[in-house]
């Protein structure tokens, strides 16, 4: 798949910070049979990359790994199934690493510099964060007038009655959501209720 493909198959990419309190097999099924078949897990825990290898076995899930620093961690999640690579910001490494291992890659941007250094790297698509701390929507609109061809996965900050006003915005094709699986949150049938909300969002 390529990363408009992976940004096209649902209006909101579940942003997880996995530690063990729930099943990851269980919460993939959850997340996919409620329309959000595609997962950022954020390597920010050590039951990150297992999680990833776990999650990518359920059928119609497509896993990625988020948090990306570097080369060796993209090395490393695409050894664990990550079949997409999140990162927070835009480095000729990480950039050039995706290249080697034939991953698509979703790196992050803030500002018009980061975009004219991806769009030299061949790159035009992009995750738009901090989203809100860096400006919030309007700074969003801001960019996409000199970046017509570019587009967005606005993330941080995105709430579930902010999400619709984002994905309103031609450039955007989908935000990332933390809001899916609240820090805490241990019962998949109250997730499974906020993947089918936000299934539908964009959809009116």
């Amino acid at each position: 798949m390529s990363i408009r493909d992976i940004m096209e198959a649902a209006p909101v990419i579940p942003v997880l910070v996995l530690d063990g309190s729930v099943d990851p097999i269980e919460l993939a099924q959850v997340l996919v049979e409620n329309g959000l078949p595609v997962i950022e897990v954020t390597l920010r825990t050590e039951e990150a990359l297992p999680a990833i290898e776990e999650m990518s076995k359920v059928e119609g899930a497509i896993v990625g790994a988020g948090t990306v620093l570097n080369a060796v961690d993209l090395y490393e999640a695409v050894d664990y199934g990550a079949r997409f690579i999140v990162s927070p910001g835009l480095t000729d490494g990480v950039v050039r690493a995706a290249s080697d291992k034939r991953v698509p890659i979703l790196p992050g941007v803030a500002n018009a510099g980061d975009i004219m250094r991806g769009l030299d790297l061949g790159l035009d698509h992009f995750k738009f964060f901090p989203a809100e701390a860096a400006g919030g929507l309007e700074a969003l609109k801001a960019l996409a007038g000199p970046f017509g061809g570019v587009s967005f996965c606005p993330t941080g900050g995105i709430k579930e009655d902010t999400a619709e006003d984002w994905l309103a915005h031609p450039n955007v094709k989908c935000v990332g959501g933390s809001w899916i699986l609240p820090s805490g949150e241990t019962d998949l049938d109250h997730v499974g209720a906020l993947a089918r909300r936000a299934a539908r969002l964009g959809k009116a």
